[in-house]
């Protein structure tokens, strides 16, 4: 766990445990054959007190992620929330926590069929700073073109927030590091720009901004539709189309989007800067009025703000939650 920021307690199936007791059989099915669908949220710190952002989003996503998987939960939104706020209480996380649930298949089936294997949910929350470095939200990233190309089209359904279809992402990431950029691009095997090995991208040209329509090639990030709306609300026009590799090279901005990432903006692709090689004007704005707005500096127009500050009713926590041992 060298370097990882773990905390002292997660969620297991209603339960809160200690961090190194949530553990799996070798055995379980998500081992060897990758089934299980995750979430990645923030929450942050406001003058109005923890916020997650946009919760219901992530939420409708993971269920959705499930069920293309064919896995089912019996837990609800909201029973997930109470356990999520006490769960960042608990970890004493008062700047600020990264949330992660995920949803797994267990130790059952011992070949690819899924269906004889358990579903289990989990819950872990810890801080989690700018995801490609603490210089990245000003100064920009390096990126580079991958060789490895997005899942084509009825390959990996890329609608679901899978594990394993991170192996790709994985591959993505361990060549540019090895060619020495910070991030990949990755492209669709029609050749047109996809994706980063884990956020969306946007370009600007010409005071517009471009970005990848649905193709089936890349997961549709709940911080793409946010800044899409961003951009219309500061009377930007957002293009979703089909983006060819050398708009890259040619574009006056690029930046890219994702709960890690947020807005981080792209200074070089393939070792060719980008417009001024730093932090262009139209992604400054942009990235300025969403942290904004996820801090609860700006008005929250769209409703995506929601309270993560836990309940003192009672004894604190769900129904369910206490019949399973929480804060035990």
């Amino acid at each position: 766990m060298s370097g990882f920021p773990a905390t002292e307690w997660i969620w297991a199936n209603g339960e809160v445990v200690r961090w190194k007791d949530a553990t799996l059989h070798v055995m379980s099915h998500v081992v060897h054959y990758g089934s299980s669908v995750f979430e990645g949220m923030r929450c942050y710190a406001t003058k109005q007190g923890p916020m997650f952002f946009r919760y219901a989003e992530h939420m409708q996503r993971l269920r959705e992620s499930a069920a293309i998987h064919r896995m089912t939960y019996t837990y609800t939104d909201e029973e997930l929330a109470d356990a999520i706020r006490e769960l960042i209480d608990r970890n004493g996380l008062t700047k600020g926590a990264y949330v992660r649930p995920i949803v797994l298949r267990g130790i059952g089936a011992a070949g690819v069929d899924p269906m004889g294997s358990p579903v289990h949910v989990y819950l872990v929350v810890w801080e989690w700073g700018a995801y490609l470095g603490p210089d990245a939200l000003e100064k920009g990233v390096s990126a580079g073109v991958s060789s490895w190309f997005r899942p084509a089209p009825n390959t990996h359904p890329t609608m679901a927030k899978a594990g394993g279809n991170y192996l790709n992402s994985s591959l993505m990431k361990i060549e540019a590091h090895n060619n020495g950029y910070d991030e990949a691009i990755g492209l669709s095997v029609d050749g047109l720009v996809s994706e980063g090995s884990g956020q969306n991208i946007f370009l600007v040209k010409n005071g517009e901004l471009y970005t990848p329509e649905i193709d089936g090639t890349f997961l549709q990030g709940i911080t793409r539709d946010s800044v899409i709306r961003i951009a219309e609300d500061l009377g930007l026009t957002v293009h979703e189309s089909r983006i060819p590799r050398e708009a890259l090279y040619v574009a006056d901005e690029i930046f890219f989007v994702g709960t890690a990432s947020e807005v981080t903006p792209v200074r070089s692709v393939d070792k060719w800067d980008i417009g001024s090689g730093k932090r262009g004007p139209i992604t400054t704005r942009i990235q300025e009025h969403f942290m904004a707005v996820a801090r609860g500096e700006a008005p929250d127009r769209h409703g995506w703000l929601t309270s993560a500050a836990v309940s003192r009713r009672g004894e604190g926590g769900s129904a369910r939650a206490k019949k399973t041992g929480v804060g035990a």
